[in-house]
């Protein structure tokens, strides 16, 4: 495409620093390398082919999805691996049959009888044996069995013995997002592990098949010294990382990738208040780090080649505008940004952020270059 400099976008819009996404991609890729676990790229963060590609491999890789759109999508270019991690309910079930009789090794999630006995019952009618992984839950963050429920084995011998494949057991250590320490993340990995291999072990126990062992977050994987009993990591937010991943120490501030691009568009000076062109609607409503030690508004502040500005935050947001002022009790003198200013603001929540736009602008460290744009895809 023909040259295009930052200061020829309409703003607000969304930034891809592809240096930073590649070193986050190594980052990650050599951690599990050495624990000898395979990366279920969870492509809920970048959706979008463009990323996955940066991060896959090979064709053959297989990735986690949130959404059958992902899956449709990611389908489409050519990743047939997938697995469908949220649970199931009989409404999307003509969908996946669908998908897999085009070919996706779609597998799917459940956690109940009433979702076990639905999936079996369609497998017969559809003659397709649907694997399905058992959600555990392991810190009572959100969904799955508990380990050492009975509940466990009637839920594996439903779909055995009905002509579903019964793949094995998955978890997602969501509480890893509330510590406080880097131990605190490291214990809840162990926590993770232990719920899923535990689980596995109980069916194998029970004369029932389990062959895949897969836990996931982006701060466990990030932190995980030990997975024996695992077959798969499942982790997305790491490509592009964020503010409460930074908050929770699992990356640095620059290591976050992704940004929104904004344009100054007025001063309340006596409130000392920059007002740009991007409100919650370009960056989310996701308050993420106001549960951390240092609260970051709607995102920091940057200047167009990513510099931080010094204690400068997008302290408050409408639909479409966000206001930039110091964070309370700031030692520093607020920036003299003119009307038409560009200025970088990192997201909260990568993934909240990203579903707010269409594109990624693709950039390389600090030039102000656009060396592509790459689509994302949005909805259910």
């Amino acid at each position: 495409m023909p040259t295009m400099k930052l200061s020829l976008l309409e703003t607000p819009c969304l930034i891809l620093d592809e240096a930073k996404l590649e070193r986050n991609v190594a980052r990650m890729r050599g951690h599990l390398d050495k624990l000898g676990m395979r990366l279920r790229l969870h492509v809920k963060t970048a959706k979008s082919i463009d990323v996955a590609r940066r991060v896959l491999r090979s064709p053959d890789d297989p990735i986690t999805v949130s959404t059958l759109k992902e899956a449709e999508y990611f389908f489409s270019h050519g990743l047939r691996d997938i697995l469908y991690a949220v649970g199931l309910t009989p409404n999307k079930l003509d969908h996946v049959t669908q998908l897999r009789s085009r070919g996706a090794q779609l597998s799917v999630i459940l956690d109940n009888i009433e979702a076990a006995r639905s999936v079996a019952a369609h497998a017969r009618t559809a003659k397709d044996r649907i694997p399905v992984l058992i959600e555990i839950d392991c810190d009572g963050h959100r969904s799955g069995i508990v380990p050492g429920d009975p509940l466990l084995l009637a839920v594996g011998r439903t779909l055995a013995e009905s002509g579903c494949e019964l793949r094995g057991v998955m978890t997602h250590a969501g509480a890893s997002y509330n510590q406080d320490t880097v131990e605190g993340i490291r214990a809840m990995a162990v926590r993770e592990r232990d719920a899923v291999v535990h689980s596995a072990n109980a069916l194998r126990a029970a004369g029932l098949p389990c062959q895949v062992v897969s836990v996931g977050s982006t701060p466990t994987a990030s932190y995980a010294e030990d997975l024996t009993g695992v077959t798969d990591v499942r982790a997305g937010v790491f490509v592009f990382f964020d503010l409460v991943m930074a908050g929770l120490n699992v990356c640095a501030v620059d290591d976050i990738a992704a940004s929104v691009l904004a344009s100054v568009v007025g001063h309340q000076r006596d409130k000392g208040w920059i007002i740009v062109d991007a409100g919650w609607m370009a960056m989310s409503r996701d308050r993420g780090t106001a549960k951390q030690k240092i609260d970051q508004g709607y995102g920091m502040v940057c200047d167009a080649r990513g510099k931080l500005y010094p204690d400068l935050i997008m302290a408050d947001a409408n639909q479409e505008h966000g206001i930039l002022a110091l964070r309370p009790g700031a030692r520093v003198t607020l920036p003299d940004l003119p009307i038409g200013t560009l200025v970088r603001i990192l997201p909260n929540h990568a993934c909240a952020t990203g579903a707010q736009h269409s594109a990624y602008q693709v950039v390389r460290g600090e030039s102000d270059e656009i060396r592509a744009t790459w689509p994302r895809i949005s909805g259910w």
